[in-house]
């Protein structure tokens, strides 16, 4: 099994720079990284290149033309370009504990997708982190249990790690709440539905329409919550304009039981 991790990332290369410590920094490193540009400048370039010198791993920058938010081409765009067989995606804003990758590895299991959660940090801290190089991947469980009891974390339970038992499927139906900046999932079921979706226009609920054609499919949720959390480090809420417009779409994917994505990962394959 080869896990390849897919960042997404937008003209931040800063909390970028803190996202890739943390891959290199990995207990089980994955086999590539790629890191999806929504458009970035040069400066992302810069650090992703850097970073590509020092990892033990292959690392790609996956570009594309700034033509507003396009998060779902991004992501399909890397996914085209992925080698390996299982697909863990993430943002370019959230820091994996050094066991993240392994945790999603031993997690998974054919015919199933994970969902894992975030620790949101306060505006303060992620500032104080970024700016100082805080290797907040290697903190221990008490030192942040601190920073939970500063206020500079929403939480610390969920880095509490169980094991993997039934519990951990008891919601196989499960949707909501599914992020794709901790989901993972087999490549071959991501491709059977033809990725993401990107007739979405703007932000908002492509990942939940990825993960309802996903059951669509037959393939199951698995929490991977007390197992992979994620540091998520703050920044301003996106804009919501199209949101209302994506759940009718979303709403009309439901009830048609659509499996495939209507514009989806299918054009970049042909390039590869």
């Amino acid at each position: 099994m080869s896990v390849a991790v897919i960042i997404t990332t937008y003209n931040r290369p800063d909390a970028l720079a803190a996202v890739l410590e943390g891959y290199l920094a990995q207990v089980r490193a994955p086999a590539e990284v790629l890191v999806a540009d929504d458009g970035s400048t040069g400066e992302t370039a810069q650090v992703v290149t850097g970073y590509a010198a020092r990892a033990p791993f292959p690392l790609r920058h996956v570009w594309q033309e700034d033509l507003g938010f396009r998060a779902a081409a991004a992501r399909n765009r890397a996914l085209a370009a992925a080698q390996s067989d299982y697909i863990l995606f993430t943002d370019g804003d959230c820091v994996p504990p050094a066991d993240f990758v392994a945790r999603h590895e031993d997690l998974a299991e054919p015919g199933c997708f994970l969902s894992g959660n975030r620790i949101l940090l306060t505006e303060a801290f992620t500032r104080t982190v970024l700016d100082t190089h805080l290797p907040l991947h290697a903190w221990s469980l008490g030192r942040l249990l601190r920073a939970r009891l500063q206020g500079d974390i929403n939480r610390w339970l969920t880095l509490i790690r169980l094991p993997d038992t039934g519990w951990r499927r008891r919601a196989p139906e499960r949707w909501r709440g599914v992020k794709t900046c901790n989901f993972s999932a087999w490549r071959a079921d991501l491709l059977r539905v033809n990725g993401l979706d990107e007739s979405y226009s703007g932000w908002g609920l492509e990942d939940s329409d990825l993960t309802i054609r996903l059951l669509h499919a037959g393939v199951k949720h698995k929490s991977a919550r007390f197992a992979a959390p994620v540091f998520h480090l703050w920044h301003r809420e996106n804009d919501r304009s199209r949101l209302e417009e994506n759940q009718r779409t979303l709403e009309a994917v439901m009830a048609a039981g659509r499996i495939e994505a209507r514009l989806g990962v299918a054009q970049y394959l042909q390039r590869v």
